[in-house]
This record gives structure tokens, C-alpha cells and sequence, in this order.
């Protein structure tokens, strides 16, 4: 008779059957638990996923500006090689050697063996335009230019 009238002072919604699922210790001998700080993780991942991608987006950029300056270096190599081969070409052109495109003053082309420091006193003036080297491609590399050579 005395179970009957026993009355259990817990609440039952207090009390659970798998203690080890609560997020909390359930006694005094249980591990320590301490709850993380979100807006902590969250800020240190967020940190470290700007830094990564900012990284990777300048090794593209790079990338990209290495590709550009390709490009317009052969655009160039196009563009003076047109350039040459509708000059006026007294002699033929060895692979790898050096010449000098100059532009004479009915604005005509011609390439010549002569550098513009090689020029002794002539009653013509040539306008320098650049120093090229024929490639085996057959585009010519631009070895230096004048001011007016801007394609």
C-alpha cells in the first residue's frame, strides 16, 4: 500500500529514458560539455573561404592578364608581318636575323639590312619604324619599335 501512495517529486517531461542524446550533462560524473559559439565558427569559416577564393580569383586574373599580353604580342607579330611583306624587300630574308622596317615619306614601307645608327649623311629621310627579326614561323618578332609604330 505504501507504493500507492507514493508520488515521484520529478516532473515527468524533466525525465528521459536515453540520457545520452541530451545536449547537456545528465549528471555529475558526466564529460563536460560546453556549447560553441556559432557566430565565432561561422566568422573564422567565412574568413577562411574569402581568403582562399580571393587567392584562386588573382591566380585566375594572372592567368588572364599573361593570356592578354600572348595575344596582343602575336596580334603585333600579325599586324608587322602584313606590314613587311607588302614592303618593299630588295633582298631575301634568312630566318633569325635582324632587320629594320622603315617608312619612307610617300608613307611606303621598305625593310633594310641598315640600322638607323648605321645611316651615314643621305639625302632621303626615313622614317624608323621598328627592328624586327623573321621567326620560322615566317611572323616577324618585334624587337624594338619607334613611337609611330602603334598598331
Amino acid at each position: 500500500m505504501e507504493n500507492k501512495d507514493f508520488q515521484n517529486p520529478i516532473d515527468p517531461d524533466k525525465v528521459t529514458e536515453t540520457p545520452h542524446t541530451l545536449p547537456y550533462a545528465h549528471h555529475a560524473g558526466s564529460a563536460l560539455i560546453k556549447p560553441e559559439d556559432q557566430g565565432k565558427i561561422k566568422g573564422r569559416a567565412l574568413s577562411a573561404m574569402e581568403h582562399q577564393t580571393d587567392m584562386q580569383l588573382h591566380q585566375i586574373y594572372e592567368q588572364m592578364h599573361l593570356l592578354a599580353e600572348q595575344a596582343k604580342k602575336l596580334q603585333d607579330r600579325k599586324v608587322i608581318s602584313e606590314i613587311i611583306y607588302q614592303a618593299e624587300i630588295r633582298f631575301e630574308p634568312l630566318i633569325n636575323h635582324t632587320y629594320h622596317l622603315y617608312r619612307k615619306e610617300d608613307k611606303s614601307y621598305f625593310l633594310s639590312l641598315i640600322a638607323p645608327s648605321q645611316w651615314g649623311r643621305t639625302k632621303f629621310s626615313y622614317q624608323f619604324f621598328a627592328t624586327v627579326k623573321l621567326l620560322a614561323d615566317h611572323t616577324w618578332e618585334i624587337l624594338e619599335r619607334s613611337n609611330e609604330c602603334d598598331f
